[in-house]
């Protein structure tokens, strides 16, 4: 990396600008833009979620105390708050949305190859939702309660470097069910959802697609027992049966066999009952599959809080979609970073050293040794002590 350029610089250089360009050509984002660019929008909404700045106003201070190095980030004149709102505001979401498809593209080839803690040929999904609240007064366009506002980000998530693969971004009333309307199956693989997602017409499209789901029955599904497998009640599986639906819409829904799976976890002792329409995998797979539909749960907890989703630096819908877009395209940047320079740091602590250093001029890849992080610590214990107790 050319040791001229600062972090934030070299970072951005990771980006297929090319792309951008012409997404941005295609929604004309730059159209009417006489001193902002899309690029450099992206490049100052980007700074604002490394750096975890608060609002507008927040950005405005924090780049105009570095002015002497605007240029060498990407950016032609100094940022004022108000033209960014306005670029918020007015710049089309959908060239952030696509753009973050690019990177995940990207991502995914790279984490193709990542192992998961059991045997697994299929490509391995989970989906599942998250709620961000939101103010109705000031967010009227997202209704969710009779006094309150959310929107929901509906995201697939490939269990191979938890990387989001498919996001949806709707008001709070829609329910988590609709998703699956929208989702396209892809053969081979494999769905991980939990039971709000049990639609048995919808989940019958997944199987006349080829594609495979693992979800939890309910407690009042009516059903008759077709088939018993041999069961190891030593490591928790207590049936492995193929069943099929008596209700009289469900079994109009669902005509197909379906696989049932009883599960008690020698742990907590709590028992699990899951229902898929993979009849070839081992039943201990199938139980593992649903445990590591826990890592979407990690994924939106870990976005939350470490990038800018909860608080939003406008209000209209285009501004809030733009803002979640660019915090997934970040996300995603960093995780390609990371395994195109072998790092063996997590997300949270690159971003953390990012957060810091976004300014200095070095290599990349030397901010996020431990040498350099040791030197950091060396040349803070030399400073002067403000306070001496």
């Amino acid at each position: 990396m050319n040791t001229g350029k600062t972090l934030f610089a070299q970072i951005m250089d990771f980006l297929p600008w090319t792309t951008f360009t012409r997404l941005v050509n295609r929604y004309g984002g730059d159209r009417y833009a006489k001193s902002l660019t899309c690029a450099e929008q992206f490049r100052i909404m980007a700074f604002a979620q490394l750096t975890y700045r608060e609002s507008l106003r927040d950005i405005e201070v924090c780049l105009s105390a570095q002015s002497a190095k605007l240029y060498h980030m990407g950016f032609r004149q100094e940022i004022k708050r108000s033209t960014l709102a306005d670029a918020n505001e007015l710049r089309d979401w959908r060239i952030h949305a696509e753009f973050a498809q690019r990177l995940i593209a990207q991502a995914r080839k790279l984490y193709v190859g990542e192992a998961l803690d059991f045997e697994l040929e299929n490509t391995a999904y989970a989906l599942d939702s998250t709620t961000i609240d939101l103010c109705l007064s000031v967010f009227p366009w997202a209704p969710f309660r009779t006094t309150k506002a959310a929107v929901k980000m509906h995201t697939l998530l490939d269990l191979r470097g938890n990387i989001p693969t498919f996001i949806h971004i709707s008001d709070g009333k829609l329910h988590d069910v609709n998703v699956l309307d929208v989702l396209v199956p892809e053969a081979g693989a494999i769905y991980v959802m939990d039971r709000g997602y049990l639609d048995f017409k919808r989940l019958h499209t997944f199987h006349q697609a080829s594609a495979f789901f693992v979800t939890r029955a309910k407690s009042n599904i009516d059903a008759r027992r077709v088939y018993s497998a041999p069961s190891d009640r030593g490591i928790g599986i207590m049936c492995d049966q193929t069943i099929t639906l008596n209700g009289y819409y469900s079994s109009r829904d669902y005509p197909a066999h379906l696989r049932r799976i009883r599960f008690k976890d020698p742990e907590t002792g709590k028992a699990l009952v899951f229902l898929t329409n993979n009849f070839v995998l081992p039943a201990t797979t199938i139980c593992a599959l649903y445990k590591a539909r826990w890592q979407v749960e990690l994924f939106f907890k870990w976005i939350k809080q470490h990038l800018r989703i909860k608080r939003f630096f406008g209000t209209s819908e285009n501004a809030v979609k733009s803002q979640i877009w660019i915090a997934v395209s970040v996300y995603v940047l960093v995780a390609i970073i990371k395994k195109r320079l072998n790092l063996d740091a997590s997300l949270r602590t690159l971003l953390q050293i990012l957060s810091v250093t976004l300014f200095e001029k070095m290599p990349l890849q030397q901010a996020f040794t431990t040498n350099a992080l040791v030197e950091n610590q060396a040349n803070s214990s030399s400073q002067l002590i403000l306070f001496d107790f």
